[in-house]
């Protein structure tokens, strides 16, 4: 199972489960990417998974599909 850079299976992924994925079977990178901030964020901030990021969860985590509640009790901040 592939893992996106936002904490998803890739298989979960709106995108991926419609087989629009701009990154096809590979799934989610950390790369510019103009159709996720996510992932875009986690390639400027030199992250694999939005997680291992120090600003998690942040106003970008917000427009992924892993609800932002969950992202904030995940690190003790809820």
């Amino acid at each position: 199972m592939r893992i996106g850079v936002c904490g998803i299976a890739c298989e979960k992924c709106p995108r991926m489960a419609k087989g629009v994925c701009p990154n096809g079977d590979t799934g989610c990178v950390p790369k510019n990417n103009k159709f996720c901030k996510i992932v875009t964020c986690a390639f400027n901030k030199g992250v694999k998974l939005c997680f291992e990021c120090g600003d998690f969860p942040c106003e970008t985590t917000k427009t992924g599909p892993v609800s932002y509640g969950y992202c904030l009790y995940l690190t003790d901040k809820a």
